[in-house]
């Protein structure tokens, strides 16, 4: 039954997550929580998981441990926008907080420069074990989803899919595997959904020009509520650890506004498009922020 009501409770929280818009994207988020529900994952025979690439751990996977966590990441597009290895530090720090018995996190990154996963590790001190995937052989053996926010996986005992959702990209999910390790009740009724009140952003877009990739950048995106019950933001994601968004935590009385402040730090010249997901209790979250610009070398 626990499957039942986790399964029950992903497909809510995506959907509640998802513009009542997008009916065909709800649907195939149905969809594919329903599939994935109790799948086993398969790992490769031999796995190699490295520290800074000095220190390897073979075997690093545990079998007959009462959760894990996998998540995979394939070589395509921004690394470091994919890993997120600051946010899987503290994570893993939460969960290890909230358990008394260690939970396993085995993250596996398909990329055949090394050393620009090497590079990205160190730079965001991320000391804990890594599975760099040279041959994709984890996704060869599971056919995992195309979607990166549904290649991480929280799995039981025998390596079957608990509950499914990358929890650093999605705060709810966070609450979920957080919740379901520290067996904590899994409720599915829709009625414990945050009240939801209206909000105004003074803009949606912030472009920075061209500037000294040297020079952070700052922008301000102002959140204002115009509803009758406060304004609570939930999270904050963003698309590349070069990118920070401050904010006060306490929720927004009605009639009130709170400021979002972004800061931009280029590591290299680039022209950049980064996105903010925000998630907050209105009817439109997660409200996508963007901001762009030209870091160039001078």
């Amino acid at each position: 039954m626990k499957y039942i009501r986790v399964a029950l409770l992903t497909i809510l929280v995506l959907c509640m997550y998802a513009s009542c818009r997008q009916d065909a994207s709800k649907e195939k988020m149905i969809n594919l929580v329903k599939k994935w529900e109790k799948k086993q994952v398969i790992y490769p025979s031999e796995t190699a998981f490295t520290i800074y690439g000095e220190d390897t751990v073979v075997d690093y996977v545990k079998s007959g441990v009462k959760y894990s966590i996998v998540s995979y990441i394939d070589s395509l597009g921004c690394l470091s926008c994919k890993l997120q290895a600051k946010a899987w530090k503290s994570f893993i720090k939460t969960i290890d907080s909230v358990s008394d018995y260690s939970i396993p996190v085995n993250i596996f990154v398909h990329n055949k420069d090394g050393d620009e996963l090497l590079s990205i590790l160190r730079k965001e001190a991320f000391d804990m074990p890594i599975c760099l995937d040279l041959n994709d052989s984890l996704r060869l053996l599971n056919d995992f989803p195309d979607d990166i926010a549904f290649r991480t996986f929280l799995l039981d005992k025998d390596n079957r899919v608990v509950a499914i959702g990358n929890p650093i990209f999605n705060p709810k999910i966070k609450e979920l595997y957080l919740n379901i390790i520290h067996d904590e009740e899994v409720v599915t009724r829709k009625g414990n959904e945050a009240p939801k009140t209206e909000l105004f952003i003074d803009k949606n877009f912030v472009d920075f020009g061209s500037f000294d990739w040297h020079k952070e950048q700052k922008g301000v995106f102002v959140f204002s509520n115009q509803g009758d019950i406060p304004l609570v933001i939930e999270g904050v994601i963003t698309s590349c650890d070069c990118t920070t968004v401050d904010y006060p935590k306490e929720p927004v009385r009605p009639g009130m506004s709170v400021e979002l402040l972004t800061v931009y730090k280029a590591d290299h010249p680039e022209y950049f498009n980064k996105t903010i997901t925000v998630y907050c209790n209105v009817e439109t979250s997660p409200i996508i922020l963007r901001i762009t610009g030209n870091a160039e070398q001078q």
